[in-house]
């Protein structure tokens, strides 16, 4: 019989060395806990940032989003297309450019933004409540570092 049979625990050791096999571990349970809070809200992971960064940025522009999110313009005008239906943001038109958007949050959108803020709050202080203040604050800096020249 091989030495990994289906009652051998398998062990990761090889991959847990590398700080990016770790993080994407990390990050799948936090997406993964994160759709969970978001869903009752009627959010995804994108929507609820898509929303975060127009209640940030009034009249930010679809394109100047898809560059905030890191995703492709075609992308982003679905995404619009969903939290405009919803009600949650409305387009204005661009003095001057009658091709571009300028997005901005309805006030339903800014009502849901604050519940969502508190609902995501919530969920992060219980996934990381084994983290000091202190500590959630080194990983944020560092996690923010990470990639930067």
């Amino acid at each position: 019989m091989s030495k990994c049979d289906k009652d051998t625990e398998i062990t990761d050791q090889n991959l847990r060395q590398f700080v990016g096999y770790t993080m994407k571990r990390a990050f799948l349970m936090v997406r993964e806990d994160l759709a969970r809070v978001l869903e009752p809200l009627g959010l995804r992971m994108t929507s609820f940032s898509a929303l975060a960064i127009i209640k940030e940025n009034p009249d930010i522009s679809q394109s100047r989003l898809a560059v905030a999110l890191h995703i492709e313009r075609s992308g982003v005008v679905v995404l619009v297309d969903e939290l405009e239906s919803a009600d949650l943001i409305e387009r204005g038109r661009v003095e001057g450019d009658r091709r571009q958007y300028a997005l901005r949050t309805t006030a339903l959108g800014d009502k849901k933004w604050r519940e969502a803020e508190r609902a995501v709050a919530a969920h992060e202080e219980a996934l990381f409540a084994a983290l000091s203040t202190e500590e959630r604050t080194t990983l944020r800096t560092l996690l923010g570092r990470v990639g930067r020249k």
